[in-house]
């Protein structure tokens, strides 16, 4: 087997054999031209080298590249690309799906610190005040994801640019809102035409809490964010009645409805996604033990950020109302996920979102040791079980919200408020 440098290779030649990234990942058929594209995404991915059984040809020796002889190849993808996934190569060929590199096209550079400064609203000292002010950008961004989705519905369109550019922003917005972006109360709208942009939207920003969390660069929240957001996208060509009936469905179905990670797949590829993005659209239904679909691909195969969107998928969907269903407790979610009974998740995802959130989730109402209701405001970093509470109700003489730091000693968090104990709280004091 021989390697080659990235570096070393020059665009248009071509290769007298399958060109690999891995033992799992074919890259290019034998003859494909090695196109500038390719060249600058294994440069983005921090591909040092390829491997082939082969050469250059000899019509392209001109161009410089040299064959190394190597006697082995990487058995995986390194730590720092794993995000990007690989592919069976049967399954893949056998569902007619096309997995060559693509990239988006050149974006208008962002400046981050205009954003940082757009959406630092830490001058806002009144909590009531700052959460009424991320509520209402919160509700700007789904306005804009609602957007996205009836464009594409009407003239099947994708502006990549401009999703690229608000989601690195939404990146930013939650980076610095955190624990108030986490209190937005999931939309209660219970419109099918809906229910996909809620879901999407509240998803992203779980996704996005926990790249924070795994400490992703803003790049990388971003590609997750973009992903996470159009994971739903081809449910737009399924019947919305599939995946909110009250009744069991039939396998056709079934079936039909499970074709959506495909349908988002193809329609994300015509747009030139990322691959990375592609294949966690595509893989976000596969499991660790698995028993996902469409591909049944097990833990080692999935891409990191569909493990994400898998794990935050999950708990939106519980804790969010359907038509079909009351909405669980974010403290019933967490433990739902911790618990992972059939280890269908992966664990380091669920810890992340542990430790994102709390076991007892920022937002909740909880019952305190001292006879006091308490609303979860912030995480513990130093221990996911006793986050940071305020007394609702009560506020020190220069009327700030008086908060405290839950423990084995002092005050302890002794249950979680059931549903119509949360609702009278938030009748009788406005906060949602």
């Amino acid at each position: 087997m021989n390697s080659f440098s990235v570096h070393d290779l020059k665009e248009n030649c071509r290769f007298t054999e399958d060109l690999l990234l891995d033992d799992t990942f074919l890259l290019l058929n034998k003859g494909a031209k090695f196109s500038p594209k390719i060249i600058k995404a294994l440069k983005d991915w921090q591909f040092t080298e390829i491997y082939s059984t082969g050469t250059v040809s000899i019509a392209d020796q001109a161009m410089g590249a040299s064959g190394r002889g190597s006697s082995t190849l990487p058995n995986r993808i390194t730590a720092s690309t794993s995000f990007i996934g690989k592919t069976e190569d049967v399954s893949m060929a056998e569902m007619g799906i096309d997995v060559s590199p693509v990239e988006t096209e050149k974006k208008a550079p962002v400046e981050s610190q205009d954003i940082e400064t757009k959406y630092d609203f830490s001058y806002i000292t009144d909590e009531v005040h700052r959460m009424t002010v991320v509520q209402n950008v919160y509700n700007e961004y789904y306005g804009f994801i609602l957007d996205v989705y009836t464009y594409y519905a009407t003239h099947k369109k994708i502006d990549v640019e401009l999703l690229f550019q608000r989601i690195k922003e939404l990146c930013i917005f939650v980076k610095l809102n955190r624990r108030y972006v986490l209190q937005v109360h999931p939309n209660q709208d219970k419109n099918p035409k809906n229910f996909l942009i809620a879901h999407s939207l509240r998803s992203t920003v779980l996704a996005i809490t926990v790249g924070l969390q795994l400490h992703m660069s803003v790049t990388k929240m971003t590609e997750l964010g973009v992903a996470c957001i159009l994971h739903e996208i081809g449910m737009i060509r399924i019947p919305s009645q599939l995946y909110l009936s009250q009744r069991n469905l039939s396998p056709v179905e079934k079936n039909l409805l499970n074709t959506h990670p495909i349908v988002s797949y193809t329609i994300l590829k015509g747009f030139e996604v990322p691959l990375s993005i592609c294949l966690a659209v595509l893989e976000h239904h596969e499991k660790e033990d698995g028993t996902g679909y469409p591909r049944h691909i097990k833990s080692d195969k999935i891409s990191l950020y569909a493990k994400i969107i898998s794990v935050v998928c999950s708990f939106e969907a519980i804790t969010a109302p359907r038509t079909y269903k009351e909405a669980a407790s974010s403290f019933e979610a967490m433990v739902e996920l911790l618990q992972n009974q059939t280890k269908q998740y992966d664990e380091l995802v669920i810890k992340a979102l542990l430790y994102s959130l709390s076991l007892f989730p920022i937002g909740s109402y909880v019952f305190l040791s001292n006879g006091k209701i308490g609303r979860v405001s912030d995480v513990n970093p130093e221990n996911p079980k006793h986050p940071i509470v305020q007394i609702v109700g009560e506020r020190d003489e220069n009327g700030k919200v008086i908060t405290v730091k839950t423990g084995d000693s002092g005050i302890r968090i002794i249950r979680v408020l059931n549903r119509q104990e949360t609702a009278d709280i938030v009748k009788t004091t406005g906060i949602i």
